[in-house]
């Protein structure tokens, strides 16, 4: 079974390097001052956003959240364009307006992150809406926090999906806090019975592991495609920084055990790469030579950001206000 998707396995073990590599690159610009505002680190969930957009095509949407780098890396953005975007550069997805929370990747499909809670759950399933009107096969994928569940927005889209069979999938990244609160304190019952409410089929995947991930979300985007959707996938994760950059001291509201404890067993990139030594996929040597080339990839491109333009002043209209048509 390894060795027969053994260049796909590769690829996924590469882009949640990739992933943590942003990350980490992203969080000492933070620290060293010369990236504006915050950002929300998405170490520790990269299986989840790897599994899911894997799954994915190129003209399959997805909307993301304030957490959202991962999610661009996953559906394939590139380093350059990303970083320069938070460092607010005219190189920038967004020309440098969007920002950590607001970066999008329209050629890849990225409808892009939300700095609203569950703001972006009405852009997904209008997405898909409009897949469906026009007779495309594209899936739309709503990446949102378990925080989001608190969202009215959510309910009423959901709603609208599953009366309308629209192709959407609703990932729930149930990273066990929402700020810094436990899931459990601020969402009675069980997280996916809000979506059988609806008659949504939901399931529940470790969003650890990212061959289940890739499995469940590979079976739903078949379905979806056949007009079988909506879903909802509840993803057990966990992120290993505080809710943003500047929260630092955890321990009011989390343990240094348990961050520990995710860290060192629980770790969705060392895990894989242990079964991919054990399957015969790649060797030790191999999975170090694809963490430094990322390394590198992901500093020059932090170079190149740190010294392009910053966009012209005369820009500061741009893409911010639709053409308004002359008055007859």
């Amino acid at each position: 079974m390894g060795k027969k998707n053994a260049e796909a396995y590769r690829r996924m073990y590469r882009q949640m390097v990739r992933i943590r590599s942003f990350e980490d690159q992203a969080n000492r610009l933070y620290l060293s001052a010369k990236m504006p505002g915050l950002t929300h680190m998405y170490s520790g969930q990269e299986a989840v956003a790897v599994g899911i957009c894997e799954a994915l095509t190129v003209s399959d949407r997805i909307t993301s959240t304030h957490r959202g780098h991962g999610h661009c890396v996953a559906k394939g953005a590139d380093f350059k364009e990303m970083f320069c975007e938070l460092l607010g550069k005219a190189e920038g997805y967004c020309r440098g307006k969007g920002g950590s929370m607001h970066i999008a990747d329209q050629d890849n499909g990225n409808l892009g992150a939300n700095a609203i809670v569950g703001g972006s759950a009405g852009i997904a399933t209008g997405s898909a809406l409009s897949a469906k009107r026009l007779g495309r096969t594209d899936v739309t994928v709503c990446f949102f926090g378990d925080g989001a569940l608190g969202q009215g927005l959510l309910y009423e889209v959901m709603n609208m999906a599953a009366l309308w069979r629209l192709p959407v999938i609703y990932a729930c990244e149930n990273n066990l806090y929402g700020e810094y609160t436990k899931t459990e304190e601020m969402a009675a019952g069980e997280l996916t019975a809000r979506a059988k409410a609806f008659g949504i089929e939901a399931h529940i995947v470790d969003g650890q592991d990212v061959l289940a991930v890739n499995a469940l979300a590979q079976r739903l985007v078949t379905r979806a495609r056949k007009g079988e959707g909506p879903f909802f996938v509840q993803l057990d994760t966990y992120r290993y920084h505080g809710h943003h950059v500047g929260d630092i001291n955890r321990e009011y509201y989390r343990s240094k055990d348990e961050e520990r404890y995710w860290k060192e067993e629980r770790d969705p990139i060392r895990n894989f790469g242990a079964w991919l030594t054990r399957e015969g996929i790649c060797s030790a040597q191999d999975l170090a030579a694809t963490e430094d080339e990322v390394a590198a990839e992901a500093e020059a491109a932090v170079a190149y950001a740190l010294a392009a333009p910053y966009p012209d002043a005369r820009e500061v209209g741009l893409h911010v206000y639709a053409a308004t048509p002359a008055l007859a």
